[in-house]
C-alpha cells in the first residue's frame, strides 16, 4: 500500500474550502498519458493555479495503474522543477466498484469519486458510505454523486439526464459523509452534449444550447450551504477545434459544449470542482490531424505529440485564467 502523502499529493478538502471562500472552482483535467499530464502541470504552474489530475477507471487500465503512480509522483516533482509547488490531487473519475475504489485508494491516489447515481437511492447511499469509511481512514476524500448526467464518458453512459432532486442532497450527504457532491444541472459527457433541436441561434447563425439549471444548483445550495458542488460534464468544445479536425479528415457532427460563461457563473457559487475532459481530446486530436495532414512524411511522435502538448497547455491555461478563475490560487 502506499499513501498519497509519500507521493506529495494532497487531498480536496482544503482546496474545496478555499475555492467556496474564493468564488472560483478547482480544474479536474481529465489524463491518459504522458503529454496530458506535462500540459497539465506546465499550464497550472505557469497560472500558479491548483490542480486536479482526474483518472477515469479506464485511463488507469490505460495507461497501467503502476506506471500512473509514478506520473502522478512526477507531476509534483516536474511542478517543482518548473519553480512552483502547486497543490496537485490524484483523483479517481466515476468509480462504479468499492473494490476499484479502494484499488486507487491502495495505490495512493488521494480523492475518489464513487458513482452510484444509477442505482437505487438507497444501495447508492450504502455505496457511498462503504467507500467513505474506508477513504476517510486514509485521509482521502470521496466525492459522491445524486443525478445522472446523459452522453458517453468512457464506460460511463446515460441517454437521458436526471436532474439533481434538492430535498434529497441533505439526506445523502449526511448519511454517506461525502466531502463533495457531483449534481446534474444540465451539464452531460462527451463532446455532443445537446443536439441542434435543443439549442437556438444567434445571429451569426452559432448554435446556443439550452442554459443550465441554476433554480436547481441555488436550492441545492439553500439546502447544504457551503458544501463543495462537483460538475461533470463540463467542456465547452471550442469550435475551432472541431473545424480543425473535420478539415483534416475528421466527422465530428453536431459538437456542442456549455458556454464558458455559464461555467464562470457556476464557479463563483459553491461548485469548486469542474471536470473538463473532452476539450482536452478536441484539441489534442486537432493538432495531431494537423500535423499528420500538413507533413504526410512525417512519422516521428514527438513531431506530433509535441504540437499537441502545447495545444493542450494553451487550453489548460485558458480554462484557469477565464474559465475557472482558480489562476493566482495556489
Amino acid at each position: 500500500m502506499v499513501h498519497y502523502s509519500e507521493l506529495g499529493l494532497v487531498n480536496t478538502n482544503d482546496l474545496f474550502k478555499k475555492a467556496i471562500e474564493g468564488k472560483y472552482a478547482i480544474p479536474a483535467f481529465n489524463f491518459n498519458n504522458l503529454e496530458q499530464m506535462q500540459a497539465i502541470i506546465a499550464a497550472c504552474v505557469e497560472t500558479k493555479s491548483p490542480v486536479i489530475l482526474q483518472v477515469s477507471s479506464g485511463a488507469r487500465k490505460y495507461a497501467n495503474q503502476t506506471l500512473l503512480r509514478f506520473l502522478a509522483q512526477g507531476a509534483v516533482e516536474y511542478a517543482k522543477e518548473l519553480g512552483c509547488n502547486i497543490p496537485i490531487v490524484l483523483h479517481l473519475d466515476h468509480g462504479d466498484s468499492f473494490e476499484l475504489c479502494k484499488s486507487c485508494i491502495d495505490s495512493g491516489f488521494s480523492s475518489v469519486m464513487i458513482d452510484g447515481s444509477h442505482l437505487p437511492y438507497e444501495e447508492n447511499i450504502a455505496l457511498t458510505k462503504k467507500v467513505v469509511e474506508y477513504a476517510h481512514a486514509q485521509d482521502v476524500s470521496v466525492e459522491g454523486e445524486l443525478g445522472v448526467l446523459a452522453g458517453v464518458e468512457d464506460d460511463v453512459v446515460a441517454e437521458h439526464h436526471t436532474y439533481t432532486q434538492p430535498k434529497e442532497v441533505i439526506d445523502f450527504v449526511t448519511r454517506t459523509g461525502v466531502d463533495s457532491l457531483a449534481i446534474s444541472i444540465g451539464t452531460s459527457h462527451g463532446a455532443n452534449k445537446f443536439t441542434p433541436a435543443q439549442c437556438t441561434r444567434d445571429e451569426n447563425g452559432i448554435l446556443i444550447p439550452p442554459p443550465l439549471r441554476f433554480d436547481i444548483l441555488e436550492e441545492i445550495e439553500k439546502q447544504i450551504p457551503g458544501f463543495p458542488i462537483v460538475l461533470h460534464g463540463s467542456s465547452s468544445v471550442p469550435q475551432e477545434y472541431v473545424a480543425t479536425i473535420n478539415k483534416y479528415g475528421g466527422a465530428l457532427k453536431d459538437s456542442i459544449g456549455i458556454p464558458e460563461e455559464q461555467l464562470r457563473r457556476a464557479a463563483a457559487s459553491a461548485v469548486c470542482k469542474i471536470n473538463i475532459d473532452s476539450d482536452g481530446r478536441l484539441a489534442m486530436t486537432a493538432a495531431i490531424r494537423e500535423v499528420l495532414a500538413t507533413k504526410p512524411g512525417e512519422f516521428d511522435p514527438r513531431k506530433y505529440l509535441g504540437p499537441a502538448r502545447d495545444e493542450l497547455k494553451k487550453l489548460y491555461a485558458h480554462k484557469t485564467v477565464n474559465v475557472l478563475g482558480s489562476a493566482g490560487k495556489a
